[in-house]
């Protein structure tokens, strides 16, 4: 947004320049600048005045009224052009014509104020505007995130966009996993590939396959962001590294950890959870259950419980390297018990 000092600084500079030139007018015409000082001074302020009653007024609603008015204009026209008023009084046919032009001119501008830009494919057929919003931006995709598997259930909730992009050097990278000797790289890549026909078959989601071609002397790593940067896309993945690269090199990149971490649950203290205790604590009374996202819950006195689903109360939270270790207590014996930690 333009800074207000520079909008008023452009007014003044308008209005002396109106002052300017109404003083060259009227000496030319009066030999006294004076009276035309004052009237290009007037006529600079209502300018300004203008522009600021016109304040809420975009571009793009300028636009939509211009368009609006040649519509409205050529419907009078056609209207007008069957000389109904033909045997009528010239002055009646001059405010007729007036009356008819206003009028269509308004409705077209109104009709096409309230207008969206979608609305106008149907009065101009194949011609569609392009979207700006980050929703239908595409998103280059990397091997990781792929692989992650996520992304085909986070696309189909219509958060990111559904125009993905696989760069074919990904897709060769993945073949490479699913016909490695290795059982986990080949584990990995011929899930990357489900993960790809899964992505290909859903009509909610277009897939492309891009043939790039150039920069095989680069890594990985620097032609996905090349990529991005070409297509003016944002970068999807779940490397921290390639992410904060891509960033340094102003591509936009999303990171599938950050949003994991973002939509992480809170849970505090007093809280009460159902929680599968799968396994024994530290403590000899101690088990421990695990949340969604893998958050470790320690249960005090609760060994007794293994291998059942009980409600527990947290009882406190800290912050370790590892992540978050919450401790809680069998609903029912939390003030019985003294909390061990």
């Amino acid at each position: 947004m333009t800074p207000l000092l520079t909008v008023n600084l452009l007014r003044a500079l308008f209005v002396t320049f109106c002052a300017t030139v109404g003083g060259i007018v009227g000496v030319e015409v009066q030999q006294n600048a004076l009276p035309g000082v004052l009237i290009g001074i007037l006529f600079g302020l209502c300018v300004v005045l203008a522009d600021r009653l016109l304040k809420g007024f975009s571009l793009r609603a300028f636009s939509s009224a211009t368009f609006g008015l040649l519509l409205g204009l050529a419907f009078a026209n056609l209207l007008m052009a069957s000389d109904v008023l033909r045997y009528q009084p010239e002055t009646t046919q001059w405010a007729a014509r007036l009356i008819v032009y206003c009028t269509f001119a308004y409705l077209g501008m109104m009709l096409a104020m309230r207008s969206n830009r979608d609305e106008f494919s149907l009065i101009i057929p194949y011609v569609r505007f392009s979207r700006e919003t980050t929703e239908h931006e595409p998103l280059v995709v990397d091997t990781n995130v792929i692989i992650d598997g996520r992304i085909a259930d986070l696309c189909a909730t219509g958060f990111l966009s559904r125009a993905l992009i696989v760069p074919r050097f990904v897709l060769a990278e993945l073949q490479t996993l699913a016909d490695s000797r290795d059982p986990i790289k080949r584990e990995r890549g011929r899930r990357g590939l489900d993960v790809l026909n899964q992505l290909q078959q859903s009509r909610e989601i277009e897939l492309t396959i891009n043939d790039t071609t150039g920069d095989t002397d680069l890594e990985t790593d620097a032609r996905l962001v090349r990529t991005a940067k070409f297509f003016q896309a944002r970068l999807l993945t779940n490397d921290n590294a390639l992410c904060q690269v891509a960033r340094l090199q102003q591509v936009p990149a999303l990171n599938l950890n950050d949003l994991a971490r973002a939509l992480r649950p809170t849970v505090v203290a007093g809280d009460e959870l159902d929680l599968s205790l799968m396994k024994e604590g530290r403590e000899a009374h101690q088990a421990v259950g695990y949340l969604p996202d893998g958050t470790m819950i320690v249960v005090n006195h609760a060994r007794t419980s293994l291998g059942k689903t009980a409600t527990v109360v947290v009882s406190s939270a800290l912050q370790t390297a590892a992540g978050r270790l919450i401790f809680a207590e069998l609903k029912g014996n939390g003030q019985k018990r003294p909390q061990v930690l």
